[in-house]
């Protein structure tokens, strides 16, 4: 066996940066053509297609808001036409959107974060699952976070609980795709450096500590995620069904 993916099609939501965009172009360059997706910035998203192209792998942007099933159908369409059918579906897009204590409960706030992690993920799961189930090799992987096993850190508990929903939707899917032949699983990524997330949500400082909390005495790196991504996407992959993976240097160890 091995982590070739040609003949294979991926469609990967939120994928314009950090883990989505790493691993959209790992994707690519072991032969899948795929399909890269964000809901506002065009030209980021064109940029991110050419960088693929540049290093000799075969992809597509589509413009896409993922809580908005019209445009999540146009996406999906797009990447079946595209590929000549779908493969792989990994679902990224989400976010923290900023800390708020659950003491200062905001209403909008959680909405907002239902609907980026929790919503888009079903959404763009139930239009592409009549292809998946076309496929010789269909995969869903969900993102879920460490943050859904442990509780996160201060003011993101809505985070928490919405990455919480994602690892048990993975569960429930499984049931209903299984036994055509198609796996689900989730990752659950532990601290991982140079994202949006943490440079965005995350003091210096406090990367200071977590490194010197990891065994492997460092943080993560998106290409990390990525490669797990990878395995589950081959056939490498084929009989890991249901799991939530975490990927976290031992930070986390349930």
């Amino acid at each position: 066996m091995s982590t070739d993916l040609k003949g294979r099609t991926a469609l990967v939501t939120g994928s314009i940066q950090g883990i989505g965009f790493e691993t959209a172009k790992l994707l690519a360059l072991q032969g899948a053509k795929v399909v890269l997706n964000n809901h506002m910035d065009a030209d980021a998203l064109q940029a991110k297609v050419d960088e693929i192209k540049t290093a000799g792998g075969d992809a597509i942007g589509v413009l896409a808001d993922c809580t908005n099933k019209d445009d999540v159908t146009n996406l999906v369409n797009a990447a079946v036409e595209f590929g000549g059918g779908l493969d792989i579906l990994i679902n990224v897009a989400g976010g923290l959107i900023k800390r708020v204590p659950i003491a200062e409960f905001d209403e909008a706030h959680f909405d907002t974060i239902m609907n980026v992690n929790v919503k888009t993920a079903f959404l763009v799961t139930s239009v592409c699952i009549p292809h998946l189930i076309k496929s010789k090799a269909g995969r869903i992987i969900n993102f879920s976070s460490q943050a859904a096993h442990d509780g996160g850190g201060p003011g993101a508990a809505a985070y928490a609980a919405s990455k919480g929903a994602i690892w048990t939707m993975t569960k429930g899917v499984i049931k209903e795709v299984s036994s055509h032949g198609v796996t689900v699983n989730a990752i659950s990524p532990g601290f991982i450096a140079g994202t949006a997330f943490h440079n965005t949500f995350t003091s210096p400082e406090v990367h200071e500590k977590v490194t010197g909390m990891v065994p492997l005495g460092r943080l993560g790196e998106s290409i990390d995620i990525a490669n797990v991504v990878l395995f589950l996407a081959s056939d490498m992959g084929a009989y890991v069904n249901g799991q939530s993976i975490q990927v976290n240097g031992g930070l986390y160890m349930p």
